[in-house]
């Protein structure tokens, strides 16, 4: 039982690093412009998920904490997002770990892109509250000790929910988990949601 669900483990593992591989290759005209956001006119007529889908097939900027961080949004529909992450050596903690901020941050993407994809257009929003449970200790490790040279560092998704969706306010669930299917965290949040600025009122200020 055991080598079958290490096997599993493996084959996850590979339909993740494929679709990591993609996703950078449709990106990659994108990565030197450092932008963490859109200029306001190029999601301009767009509802949240309409501009989540045109960052995948990359023909609008992403967020550049990814690149900080090395996560990336690989999955998205109404309502529901996936980041994916490669927990590394420049992220542990003075204990060896991954620090708590990364599992943090990389769950807060999930979370609000989830509440982003759920937005019709002309609508925005911040995080007001966050909530982090870390039930799993995450160390940067080679999926195949023995062949250390040919083998990818773990990956793990963060995939965000939304709960509800109000005129002023959302709420959102996310887990983190290895593709072993290990959950190693999972948090809440809550979400102002607010109107955009028009084209009109920019031009104003």
């Amino acid at each position: 039982m055991a080598s079958t669900d290490h096997s599993s483990s493996d084959s996850k593992l590979a339909q993740w690093l494929a679709a990591e591989v993609a996703q950078r290759a449709r990106v990659a005209n994108l990565a030197t412009q450092g932008l963490a956001l859109a200029a306001p006119a190029q999601g301009s007529g767009l509802d949240g998920l309409s501009q989540l889908r045109a960052m995948l097939r990359g023909e609008r900027a992403f967020a550049s904490i990814g690149q900080t961080l090395d996560f990336l949004l690989v999955e998205v529909e109404h309502g529901r997002a996936v980041f994916q992450g490669t927990p590394g050596l420049a992220h542990l903690n003075p204990m060896g770990a991954v620090h708590g901020g990364w599992y943090a941050t990389l769950l807060d993407s999930a979370l609000g892109c989830s509440v982003h994809a759920a937005l019709p257009s002309g609508k925005g929003y911040t995080t007001l509250e966050l909530k982090v449970n870390l039930v799993r200790a995450l160390k940067p490790q080679q999926a195949q000790p023995a062949q250390p040279s040919d083998t990818p560092m773990q990956r793990v998704r963060a995939e965000g929910r939304v709960i509800h969706l109000g005129r002023q306010t959302a709420t959102a669930e996310a887990r983190l988990v290895g593709p072993d299917g290990k959950l190693y965290a999972h948090a809440t949040t809550t979400c102002l949601v607010f109107d955009l600025p028009t084209p009109a009122m920019l031009r104003a200020a």
